[in-house]
């Protein structure tokens, strides 16, 4: 049976980050954030190194073979202890095998480093058995869940702010779980904090509102209370603004099957911040959802919910215009 996991990417990060570097590195996975990161993070701490610039290079390796890359790393750096030599694009390299003896036996004098964007089928095969069993092999998979969750907790905590788990997750349910597009928007909330440590919730609502950019909720809300002109006209703005229907799709349907479960909760008093996380969504929100669901009976939910998965089959099965399906699914569900 092919083995089907590698060692995470973040074990070989740890290492780099306190400048303990390995002869070999091969870093593939679906995560493109995690691979440019991992990049950057190595180009950076390998910098003291360095004593001559012709001590690192970067191959874009299309036309290069596993053979012209060795021969480069088999020769004496110029100046440094060592030299670092980045190899990027390494999917395209055709013939990989010779790579297997490599692992066996690097220079200790070179870093290498290879950068292949995409998974990999087969680990048992070479040269990745070989780099796996010699600890040079990492995987950089992408973050769902609480992982990302804490991801982003770390990413504020570095930039010395702090953020709970349920503003990070409302962040995350905003922004989308985009890691590169989730920086930039907590660079933006940085900025904005200034000297102020803590990211709230209000503070996530001020820099949406500051960059004149509706969300997800603004549109939840809007549904909610009916107003169809506001709807239509937040939701051309998130389209707009790049977020996919599916996306969209996605989140109305959490929010109305949030919207379903309430009757049950409030027969139970089930406490405000534990039926929130029920319910899925932030317990500021919850009182907006328990003054929404009364516009909503539950003979009505069920064509919402109808109409959402009529919209979900049209944007995966026809040519239809996105903005298109999403009009006609919100004139659905708020007629």
């Amino acid at each position: 049976m092919a083995k089907s996991k590698a060692p995470s990417i973040l074990e070989a990060v740890a290492e780099i980050k306190k400048r303990k570097f390995r002869p070999v590195y091969y870093f593939f996975g679906e995560d493109s954030y995690n691979l440019s990161s991992t990049l950057h993070t190595l180009e950076k701490s390998f910098e003291q190194l360095l004593q001559s610039d012709f001590d690192k290079q970067t191959i874009y390796s299309e036309d290069k073979s596993i053979n012209d890359i060795l021969g480069l790393v088999t020769a004496f750096p110029f100046g440094s202890e060592k030299k670092l030599i980045i190899v990027r694009e390494a999917e395209k390299i055709k013939d990989k095998k010779p790579l297997k003896d490599y692992a066996g036996s690097p220079a200790d004098f070179t870093v290498l480093a290879f950068f292949h964007n995409g998974s990999i089928t087969n680990l048992t095969s070479e040269p990745f058995k070989s780099l796996d069993a010699n600890g040079f092999l990492f995987e950089a998979k992408e973050l769902k869940g609480k992982n990302l969750i804490s991801w982003l907790i770390n990413e504020a905590d570095e930039k010395g702010k702090t953020i709970s788990e349920e503003n990070a997750q409302l962040l995350v349910d905003i922004v989308g779980e985009n890691r590169s597009i989730l920086e930039v928007q907590l660079e933006k909330i940085c900025i904005f904090l200034n000297d102020k440590k803590e990211i709230t919730i209000e503070t996530i609502q001020q820099v949406s509102s500051e960059l004149k950019q509706f969300n997800i909720f603004d549109l939840q809300n809007a549904i909610g209370i009916k107003d169809k002109a506001k709807s239509f006209s937040i939701a051309n703005n998130l389209l707009d603004n790049g977020a996919e229907p599916t996306f969209i799709i996605t989140m109305l349907t959490r929010y109305f099957t949030g919207l379903a479960k309430i009757p049950e909760l409030r027969s139970k008093n089930i406490p405000d911040k534990e039926a929130a996380r029920i319910v899925g969504t932030h317990p500021f929100f919850y009182p907006n959802y328990v003054k929404t669901k009364t516009l909503f009976t539950n003979q009505k939910l069920v064509e919402v919910f109808r109409a959402l998965l009529k919209a979900d089959v049209s944007v995966k099965t026809t040519s239809a215009d996105d903005k298109t399906i999403i009009i006609l699914l919100i004139a659905e569900i708020v007629q």
